[in-house]
């Protein structure tokens, strides 16, 4: 770490270079606040994980200074890591009324409820932690009870737009408080971090309402077709508006999907989804009404291999089978990196005789160009830090702050982990704390990492050779074995010469080893990995890990 100075530290722990696991600490002195907790899902090379979170060594070893977990929005990318993080350290948490919904949810899941202090706070409410005081100001996004966060500091005031887009007819509740926005402007604004999804898009993003019109022609064109729609299961706007076409069209509803059902269950206990009486139904009941009566609304927008629309269409799905005439819309756009599982799922359905959408049916719920450069018009920053987004984001809006008329030197493009020191006379990065990803896999957290990850991706190249051998204790003599077996390498029955082969390098290798005098099986099973291994990639040109199973046996 850096010499210390009279500044603010601003240390990301997640969410730059990448879409996903959102994590900010704030620090001053004796005072430290974070700002979401969020979560990112494996690529592909990460075999069997469920779930990639922060490592928030950091925030352990400094717990006595950490004061409170802000929460911008309820989307897993900001919510999700919240129960690992809370069982790490205990943080109160502060949110907006659905996000808190969504929280206590997983905190129930984790049994952490009864454990945590929460929060529920209001727009324009200002809440105190340490030497912080952090006001919630009114945003849109594609999911309802959005914030922006203006943090005071005693070196300035610095304004986290959390994700937002401008959006001047909401689906649900108010305008963005852009009136906030420029009021803080002329106050003075220290330091602006702003999201930086789609910067790369120019114009402005399309207000979530228009696709009520969209849902309503093609309810309207496909009166004769059983109609799906997969989304995100937290986009309560886009669920809301396809329930209101739905109910004009006389249709029932049915919701496929865990978190489509738990995420839909909350926002209609809160008040944030109206579904008018008798049009949403159990899915028991979907053989009740004729297809051209129905629609579904499902998960696996993104193409993921276990949720309901992928299930649907590789024909595993318990309740719902794809018949020719079906309308499938995918109102989402795949997240980058999903496309080849999203364009998998459109091929098994159109395979299967459905009808497909998947243009034109979503609006994103990220600013595009004009958008950012309008809250840069009203807040003037002094220092600009663009956040939310990989590397070529950030690079273009850090461009952006530049015609917005910001000093080159006063826009910080930071790396998950650095150390970033702002007062009114310091920008500078100086030092980094230990952050990157921790792996859950199952109930383990952080046991499984890159060694074990690489013989994840060994075992699944080149599969794996079992050498089993039993010795007796006292004599050394060989009682059973060397039996081989194989599973991901080759089919044993067809290739028993290649095993009996295997079988005769064992054994001269034991006789080796035995010569010298086995004492030391590590050193027996080293020499029987490497002689087979060697033979096994000479005879077919493949490496898989042998793995020698010494038995000792007392007679």
């Amino acid at each position: 770490m850096g010499k210390e100075r009279d500044a603010v530290k601003i240390i990301p722990l997640g969410g730059l270079e990448e879409i996903g696991m959102n994590i900010t600490a704030i620090e001053y002195q004796d005072s430290i606040i974070v700002i979401d907790c969020g979560l990112s899902f494996p690529d592909d090379d990460m075999l069997g994980i469920d779930l990639v979170i922060p490592d928030v060594t950091y925030l352990k070893e400094n717990a006595d200074k950490v004061k409170g977990l802000i929460v911008t929005h309820g989307h897993e990318d900001h919510i999700g890591a919240i129960p690992y993080v809370e069982k790490q350290i205990n943080m109160p948490i502060y949110a907006t009324k659905l996000t808190m919904g969504i929280i206590d949810y997983k905190l129930r899941e984790h049994n952490l409820i009864n454990n945590i202090k929460r929060k529920v706070c209001t727009y324009g409410q200002i809440i105190n932690l340490g030497c912080f005081r952090v006001e919630f100001i009114r945003t849109n996004h594609s999911i309802a009870d959005s914030a922006a966060l203006a943090v005071y500091t005693p070196k300035g005031l610095i304004i986290h737009t959390g994700d937002f887009k401008v959006d001047y007819t909401p689906v649900f509740g108010g305008v963005i408080d852009l009136q906030r926005f420029a009021e803080l402007g002329k106050k003075g604004v220290m330091l602006l971090m702003a999201d930086s999804t789609n910067v790369e898009r120019r114009g402005f993003t399309p207000s979530e309402k228009t696709l009520g019109t969209t849902f309503d022609h093609l309810f309207d064109e496909n009166r004769d077709r059983r109609i799906i729609v997969a989304t995100f299961a937290s986009n309560v706007d886009r669920v809301q508006q396809i329930v209101n076409s739905a109910h004009k069209y006389g249709r029932k509803v049915f919701v496929e999907g865990r978190s489509m059902v738990n995420i839909m269950t909350i926002a209609t206990e809160l008040g944030y989804l109206k579904i008018p009486e008798g049009v949403l139904l159990g899915i028991d009941r979907i053989n009740e009404y004729p297809g051209n009566k129905e629609v579904i609304i499902t998960t696996g927008s993104q193409g993921e291999n276990m949720a309901a629309l992928s299930r649907i269409a590789a024909n595993i799905h318990s309740k719902i089978t794809i018949v020719p005439g079906d309308l499938v819309i995918f109102s989402s756009s795949p997240i980058p990196g999903n496309e080849k599982a999203v364009s998998k799922v459109i091929n098994e359905l159109e395979q299967k005789g459905a009808k497909v959408i998947y243009h034109d049916t979503h609006v994103s719920g990220h600013a595009c160009e004009e958008e950012i450069k309008l809250i840069y018009t009203l807040t003037k920053p002094k220092y600009a830090l663009p956040v939310h987004g990989e590397y070529k984001h950030l690079r273009k809006h850090m461009e952006l702050a530049e015609t917005m008329g910001i000093p080159k030197d006063r826009i910080m493009i930071m790396r998950t982990g650095d150390v970033l020191y702002v007062a009114d006379d310091v920008f500078e990065i100086d030092g980094k704390v230990q952050a990157g990803e921790v792996l859950v896999d199952g109930l383990g957290v952080g046991d499984v990492g890159n060694i074990v990850l690489r013989d994840r991706q060994h075992l699944a190249e080149n599969g794996i050779v079992v050498v089993a051998i039993s010795i007796d204790k006292l004599s050394k003599e060989v009682l059973a074995g060397p039996d081989i077996v194989s599973r991901g390498f080759v089919y044993v029955r067809e290739a028993e010469e290649l095993i009996e082969q295997c079988k005769a390098v064992v054994e001269e290798t034991m006789d080796i080893e035995k010569a010298k005098g086995y004492d030391d099986y590590n050193r027996l099973k080293n020499a029987i990995k490497e002689d087979l291994g060697e033979f096994l990639w000479n005879k077919t040109r493949r490496s898989p890990v042998v793995l020698p199973v010494i038995s000792e046996v007392v007679i």
